[in-house]
């Protein structure tokens, strides 16, 4: 029989198991990462940015960019541009120009609003696609004439544009254009035809006879000061009441013509004034129709109170003869 294994004490030395190492049959120590033995090669902008002061020694870190860097962004293909950075899309929107008669043949001319001793006779440029359409003046929904009208007081109650035909009969006051035929916008006028227009508007002053004609918008006046006085109006050129030489339908020892108040475009494209300049504006127009109207108010009243005291004493006379 074998002996049997001897059992070591507690108090017999024993050796502690030895901590792992790479050290093995397979040599694990060949396996494990090593440093690079080049040095890491960085950009030149970083490497500028390390040499750069730090924050302790200066308040302010230049960055220097390498040319090579501006050159990739140059030579960035369409689609790495739209990727890196969003682009804001154009709106394209279509060239304006001079438009032919023949253009808007198919819509009708719309007709004026007169009637004769009007307050203020109101001088557009010339009907718009959505006033030609619905046969009322300053139809589009971005026009602020209607707005105007009532907001300055030239009108004590709101107005839209299918009232256009009630005008002279309600409130004394009449709608016309220095230009009869439709079109998209003023660009599609040309000179000569607006020059053609001005003629028109001095003889539809002396038959209607108007206290005072409108104009309503700075390229109208421009026209009618260009065929007076055969140069353009340049610096003479003023919003508001006109001088009094400048009145229209003037008939030499008839009739001193109506006064002119150049106004405001009222179109939604006219967008060189704020609406807060516009309105002051016509407020300077509001102000005289207001005191006009009240005036003519009261001339009525007269009027009136004078005929019943002629017809009393009419009535007066025959009881004293019967």
């Amino acid at each position: 029989m074998e002996p049997e294994a001897e059992i070591p004490n507690a108090g017999d030395n024993v050796d502690a198991p030895k901590p792992a190492t790479f050290e093995g049959r397979l040599q694990l120590r060949n396996f494990m990462y090593s440093a690079p033995q080049q040095p890491i090669r960085r950009s030149p902008r970083f490497a500028a940015a390390s040499e750069s002061p730090s924050p302790s020694s200066s308040s302010a870190t230049t960055v220097t960019k390498s040319p090579s860097s501006k050159k990739r962004r140059q030579t960035q293909t369409p689609d790495e541009s739209s990727s890196s950075s969003p682009q804001k899309k154009k709106r394209n929107r279509q060239k304006s120009g001079y438009a032919p008669p023949s253009t808007y043949a198919h819509l009708p001319e719309l007709p004026d609003a007169v009637a004769p001793n009007l307050l203020v006779f109101f001088i557009g440029l010339n009907p718009g696609i959505e006033t030609a359409r619905t046969g009322h003046a300053y139809a589009h929904p971005s026009n602020l004439f209607w707005k105007l009208l009532f907001s300055s007081g030239v009108t004590p109650v709101p107005c839209r544009a299918d009232e256009d035909r009630q005008m002279p009969e309600r409130f004394s006051l009449g709608l016309t254009n220095i230009v009869a035929r439709p079109s998209r916008n003023g660009a599609e006028l040309s000179k000569q035809e607006m020059d053609d227009g001005v003629s028109l508007l001095e003889d539809k002053a002396r038959k209607w006879r108007p206290e005072s004609m409108c104009v309503v918008g700075k390229s109208i006046w421009e026209s009618i000061w260009r065929v007076r006085h055969g140069s353009p109006v340049g610096k003479a050129f003023k919003y508001g009441w006109q001088d009094e030489s400048e009145n229209m339908g003037i008939i030499k020892g008839e009739w001193a013509g109506a006064k002119v108040f150049v106004a405001t475009s009222t179109s939604g494209l006219a967008a060189s004034m704020s609406p807060a300049e516009k309105q002051a504006v016509w407020n300077q127009l509001g102000s005289w129709v207001k005191t006009r109207r009240a005036e003519r108010e009261a001339e009525k009243e007269k009027e009136a109170e004078k005929k019943e005291s002629e017809t009393e004493q009419v009535e007066a006379a025959a009881d004293a003869d019967s």
